[in-house]
């Protein structure tokens, strides 16, 4: 068993980590108060070639994969969890037509995401269907060889940026998933809009919107892989292949948040000392450290299982509890964080307040935790999780 990065992880690696210092780091309070998307971030990733990492490299990407994937958006969410989220929208809509797209698809849509021509965004969750996501009600109707795309998306990530998304429609009448198809729409169509931009209590930096289809037509050559039918699929193995990435923004802000109040401990004084040689403190960051270092190697475990072609239904019980374990640990390493510099802590000179509310989002983003014991205990019961 290897727990040594190679040469390539190391480089991805040590480019996020000087990406996030240099270009993020500064600007991650303004994106949060300002709650505007910041090109500028996404030029400074395209300029290191970090947009195309799960993308293989025939249709212009790294085909660095999940694994390199996690380790990049862990530099980058120890400063700015936002910015994290940019780097794993480089994959959720991309991933669709990784695992099912044809080959003209990836050849015409994948590399213009990977050379950073091209920002994309992924369309499943409705007003009524979050969880069960099933139970969506957009839907795809023949007209001649074309369809007519009519629904609402909701709490989309980077939609009001887009330049095309991966959108799950239902395109027959069978009651399940097999009625839903996916489909790539450009965003510059007649009939898609944007209604509203959502005010968010954080992860601010990238806006998530609610996206209106109004008679979108398209043409047979968008409809994912040619095949009626296969979208709930693929949405479903796109979940399971980026749960881990989901996993490595929270490793990360916990990793930030721990670093930035041990910083402070060191210099805080009372009772004469600096508060980081009392006890209670001292045994605060011992247990943030031991949740990090777990929620770690969940995730890299996690990754890697993807990267071996285990993300299938059979396999997405370890992926699950990478994703419960390390989200919840972001949300309780920021608090424990923001507790030991007090009143300091709720303050917006500090950035703890901001991973505070940024790491909440991640226990509810892809899956909330709750659907994740779901996968976990179906696993039990079903015996695809076992313990000799």
């Amino acid at each position: 068993m290897q727990f040594e990065l190679n040469e390539e992880q190391k480089l991805i690696q040590g480019t996020a980590r000087r990406i996030a210092k240099e270009r993020v780091a500064p600007r991650a309070a303004e994106l949060d108060e300002t709650g505007e998307y910041p090109h500028d971030i996404f030029e400074a990733f395209r300029e290191v070639e970090l947009l195309g990492l799960t993308i293989p490299e025939q249709y212009g990407g790294s085909g660095a994969g999940v694994f390199a994937l996690a380790l990049a958006v862990e530099e980058v969410a120890k400063y700015c969890c936002a910015s994290g989220l940019m780097l794993l929208l480089s994959a959720l809509p991309t991933q669709p037509l990784v695992l099912g797209g044809s080959e003209s698809q990836k050849r015409t849509w994948l590399s213009q995401v990977a050379k950073g021509e091209a920002k994309a965004a992924y369309c499943l969750t409705e007003p009524n269907s979050g969880s069960d996501a099933s139970a969506l009600q957009s839907r795809a109707v023949r007209d001649g060889d074309d369809y007519i795309l009519n629904g609402e998306k909701m709490f989309i990530s980077g939609g009001t940026v887009a330049d095309f998304v991966v959108a799950f429609a239902k395109t027959g009448d069978r009651g399940g998933p097999s009625d839903i198809s996916a489909f790539i729409v450009p965003t510059d169509r007649p009939g898609f809009s944007v209604a509203r931009t959502d005010r968010k209590m954080g992860v601010r930096g990238v806006p998530t919107a609610n996206i209106v289809f109004e008679d979108v037509r398209l043409g047979p050559e968008l409809l994912l892989g040619g095949e009626e039918g296969s979208g709930f699929k693929h949405a479903m193995l796109t979940l399971n292949t980026l749960r881990p990435v989901v996993g490595a923004r929270g490793v990360g802000l916990a990793e930030g948040a721990m670093t930035y109040a041990l910083d402070y401990a060191r210099q805080r004084e009372a009772f004469g000392k600096p508060i980081s040689e009392l006890q209670a403190i001292q045994f605060m960051f011992a247990d943030m450290a031991i949740q990090i270092e777990a929620a770690r190697l969940l995730v890299y475990q996690g990754a890697w299982r993807v990267d071996q072609g285990k993300y299938q239904r059979e396999d997405a019980a370890l992926l699950s509890i990478a994703k419960a374990y390390a989200t919840e640990v972001a949300v309780k390493v920021s608090s424990d964080a923001l507790q030991v510099l007090g009143a300091q802590g709720y303050m917006m000179d500090h950035p703890l307040e901001r991973h505070y509310r940024d790491a909440r989002q991640l226990m509810i983003v892809e899956g909330t935790s709750q659907i994740q014991r779901v996968v976990i205990a179906r696993a039990l019961l079903e015996r695809e999780l076992v313990y000799p």
